[in-house]
């Protein structure tokens, strides 16, 4: 017999609560009718229309609930590496990775994005929209199968995988059984995994962690602010264009309310990630 559920809870805090985050999100998302193009990442929303909040909100969004249900059991199950303390991991080490993990995962999908754009001209990454906290989740299953290689990933209870092998066999198995999952999600995620285990990417502590997390908000209130996607009366951002030189503006209507913008996105190809 296992554990009550709510000693697992506390003992696992930080994915209990990205957990949660989550399955509310989602919920507000079925509630609102959101779909993919309003919370998903593309090369075209963030690089060229300058919407750079995507990179956070389409990491903690799910639209489809089979997507919600197996990262947040795969998170379930890596929530382990918050009682690792006794080599080098638990709770903190858990919360500074993981706001490494979002942004440098989401930075390397737009990276691969733009070398498959202008190096190979694939026009088709351009408006692919990808959503998911698989990045993450792939994250930490590169980072335990190094730390920790004779852990167990266990998914929806059923299924029980060697950690070491977990990154790649998941990565094949879900670009077989879900056409929609994002290769290059998955992909970066684990590059961000190896780079964070292997010693590439290290040094956080709090005072590095409540940094980053500081001008992570910043970024994505301003960009908010500067896409004009919310209505943020009280920030006020000053014009950096040549006052003397014409510009041009494209005004659209999109749920009742008028936007103005330099490039509105457009619906694309919808990624799992």
């Amino acid at each position: 017999m296992g554990k009550p559920l709510i000693y697992e809870i506390l003992e696992k805090p930080a994915s209990s609560s990205v957990i949660g985050i989550c399955s509310l999100i989602w919920f507000f998302i079925q509630k609102r009718n959101i779909g993919y193009g309003d919370v998903g990442l593309s090369y075209e929303a963030a690089m060229e229309g300058g919407q750079y909040w995507r990179i956070i909100t389409s990491a903690f969004s799910h639209i489809n609930v089979v997507h919600l249900v197996f990262n947040m059991s795969a998170l379930w199950s890596l929530g382990v590496v918050e009682q690792l303390g006794q080599i080098g991991l638990g709770v903190e080490y858990y919360l500074h990775y993981t706001l490494v993990l979002v942004v440098l995962s989401g930075l390397l999908v737009l990276g691969f994005y733009h070398v498959m754009i202008q190096k190979f001209k694939v026009e088709y990454f351009r408006r692919v929209t990808a959503v998911g906290y698989s990045c993450v989740v792939f994250g930490w299953m590169t980072i335990l199968a190094t730390k920790q290689p004779s852990s167990k990933l266990n998914i929806f209870g059923v299924l029980s995988l060697p950690i070491s092998f977990a990154p790649f066999e998941s990565l094949i198995f879900t670009s077989i059984m879900v056409p929609q999952a994002s290769f290059i999600g998955h992909l970066s995620g684990i590059i961000v995994g190896y780079s964070i285990a292997w010693g590439l990417v290290h040094g956080m502590n709090n005072y590095w962690a409540i940094t980053m997390f500081g001008w992570i908000v910043l970024v994505f209130v301003l960009s908010l602010k500067r896409t004009g996607s919310m209505d943020l009366r009280f920030i006020e951002i000053e014009p950096v264009t040549d006052p003397s030189l014409p510009s041009v503006g494209v005004v659209a209507s999109r749920n009742g309310r008028t936007l103005q913008m330099d490039v509105l996105p457009r619906r694309g190809v919808a990624d799992i990630v």
